[in-house]
């Protein structure tokens, strides 16, 4: 499946990426190559071959859940550059409604 650079740019403003003409060039050659990638993978004969989660056999170790005392807020809040009514104030990441904001 060949991908173009439109969808290529359709995607880097999705993710808020900017990308002058030879970098586009490159990425959609390079997203071209995943693509064709994967779809080789999809063609592998995997009839009978059981699910697979996790090749390591993992074991969680769980503590005791207990209520701890924490840190009080106003001690927090000394390490913070900019606060408002308690609390923490972080510049804004949704951009006026924007698609793919």
């Amino acid at each position: 499946m060949a991908i173009s650079e439109e969808q290529v740019k359709h995607v880097a403003k999705l993710a808020k990426l900017a990308f002058d003409e030879k970098e586009l060039a490159s990425f959609t050659d390079q997203l071209g190559k995943i693509i064709d990638m994967v779809e080789m993978l999809e063609e592998v004969d995997t009839e009978g071959v059981p699910f697979t989660s996790n090749v390591v056999e993992t074991v969680n170790v769980m503590r005791q859940d207990r209520a701890q005392a924490g840190w009080s807020r106003d001690e927090l809040l000394k390490n913070v550059p900019e606060s408002e009514d308690g609390f923490i104030k972080v510049p804004a990441i949704i951009d006026n409604g924007e698609a793919g904001a």
